[in-house]
């Protein structure tokens, strides 16, 4: 930390961390969708969840609740500080289950979803 501090860097790390901080991390979905770095990443994230049948359209039982889901961003680097890719994750807001009750079925609004496949 007292390198750090005394701005004692070798010149490669000195290289990572202002390539970590030149480069902004979406925070939002309407944000990451005007950048296409973001939106590629996006559209990489939906191609998975669909190749490994994710999820399935079905009604949902009555007195269920709904479990939303929300995309959080992040970028990876190489070892050099250079960006290896831009990663884009769709994961569910599990905090909103309540234990014993909703635990062994899922349901996420699927209107959402194919909203956010029509953008991306």
């Amino acid at each position: 930390m007292a390198n750090i501090a005394q701005g004692n860097l070798s010149k490669e790390a000195h290289e990572f961390n202002s390539a970590i901080y030149s480069e902004n991390i979406s925070t939002s979905v309407e944000q990451a969708l005007k950048s296409k770095n973001w939106k590629k990443a996006m559209e990489v994230e939906m191609k998975a969840l669909n190749d490994n049948n994710t999820w399935k359209k079905c009604a949902m039982p009555q007195g269920k609740k709904i479990v939303g889901c929300r995309w959080v961003f992040t970028i990876k680097y190489k070892p050099d500080g250079t960006i290896e890719r831009y990663k884009a994750r769709l994961v569910a807001k599990g905090y909103t289950q309540t234990y014993g009750i909703d635990y062994s079925k899922t349901f996420s609004p699927v209107a959402k979803i194919d909203t956010i496949r029509k953008h991306v």
